[in-house]
């Protein structure tokens, strides 16, 4: 049986990207100069960015679409580390999709959008 073994991201500003995946807590490697950046979370998934220039070397008819094609949840220790994230995000500059809320599911949940626009959750047991 396959396994999901990766999840990736069509950076169209990488050095933008990194930073923000490295403020939630991501161990992704600085290095904004590469065309593909790849990082094993602590999960064993890995989250792939690519540059626009480096999915086209393979696919050039690709073009960027609007849409939420793809969303990214990361588990946080806490709820109050939920509120931390989300807050950090937002005075860094990052867009706040939803505020942190206690959702009716039992989990403590934040919405924020990375830079190119891809839903990223962030959620906790409450």
């Amino acid at each position: 049986m396959a396994d999901l073994n990766a999840i990736g991201i069509v950076a169209s500003d990488m050095a933008r990207s990194i930073r923000f995946y490295r403020l939630l807590g991501l161990d992704v490697p600085d290095t904004p100069g590469e065309g593909h950046v790849d990082a094993t979370l602590p999960s064993g998934v890995r989250l792939m960015l690519d540059t626009e220039d480096v999915v086209r070397s393979f696919r050039p008819d690709w073009t960027r679409q609007a849409g939420n094609q793809i969303s990214v949840a990361l588990q946080c220790g806490s709820p109050a580390e939920v509120d931390e994230l989300y807050a950090q995000a937002v005075a860094a500059g990052f867009d706040g999709e939803k505020e942190p809320w206690d959702a009716f599911w039992g989990q403590r949940y934040a919405q924020l959008a990375d830079p190119d626009g891809n839903p990223v959750d962030l959620y906790a047991s409450l």
